[in-house]
């Protein structure tokens, strides 16, 4: 996995999953959670270094509060069964979003699982829990305005580095690529400033179909891009030497 560094999926499609089959909408969380933990595993297990999972948007909230208990009992029941297994596969987990608005008990095992995980190097494993892209880039402005105020920086100082340390994902780099499940074809508020190059990929099979063998597909597809973040291939190739282009070879030349 040399060539991507991060990827972040929009796990799609659950509702839609258990309402095709007669079922409660509920009933295709369940389903998208089995599926979440088998992703998860391969993607350590194929070398990933970052993995984003959209588990619960800041709108979601506005959800019938039936399916919003759900949700919630699943992470809490998630983090429960799954943290010692993380360990394990030597996964360190991680959170981004207002987790404020999270029941105290899920919480509490949040970061249980954050700092039990800590210590492991392998994939780092992102969810994004209450999470809004707005609202993040928000919090992002107004600790700078802060900093600005107190005489911390001056305004020449601002630029996009430090903007991107402000975020909520400073710990990792910004994705490589994006998945989205169930052919939906937008970012619905994720991730919008670390998306500015991240590659795109849409497909139209809903989460809880979705297999392993889907997200070699994915990788796959991006192998076969062409990355010029806005430049011309012939450009890019002037601006590294041979030894840079090894340092960076995320640019798939």
């Amino acid at each position: 996995m040399s060539q991507i560094k991060h990827v972040a999926i929009i796990m799609d499609g659950n509702g839609r999953w258990a309402q095709m089959r007669g079922r409660p909408r509920t009933y295709g969380h369940v389903k998208g959670v089995r599926v979440a933990k088998k992703i998860i595993t391969h993607a350590s297990r194929l070398g990933l270094q970052n993995l984003t999972l959209y588990a619960f948007s800041s709108e979601n909230w506005f959800r019938p509060q039936e399916e919003v208990s759900v949700l919630m009992k699943l992470m809490e029941r998630y983090l429960v069964r799954e943290t010692e297994n993380l360990i394990k596969e030597n996964i360190s987990f991680h959170t981004i979003g207002d987790l404020s608005k999270v029941p105290s008990n899920v919480r509490k095992l949040i970061l249980d699982a954050e700092t039990k995980t800590a210590h492991c190097s392998g994939l780092k494993l992102t969810f994004a829990i209450s999470y809004g892209s707005r609202q993040e880039l928000i919090g992002a402005v107004q600790s700078i305005a802060t900093d600005l105020k107190n005489g911390l920086i001056n305004v020449n100082d601002i630029n996009e580095e430090m903007i991107s340390k402000k975020l909520m994902t400073s710990h990792c780099p910004d994705p490589d690529l994006i998945i989205r499940t169930s052919g939906e074809y937008r970012l619905s508020n994720f991730l919008m400033w670390q998306a500015s190059y991240s590659e795109l990929y849409f497909t139209n099979i809903l989460w809880p179909d979705f297999k392993e063998n889907d997200l070699n597909k994915a990788l796959t597809d991006f192998k076969n891009r062409s990355r010029r973040f806005g430049r011309i291939e012939s450009v890019l190739k002037t601006l590294f030497t041979k030894k840079e282009k090894n340092q960076h070879a995320e640019l798939n030349f």
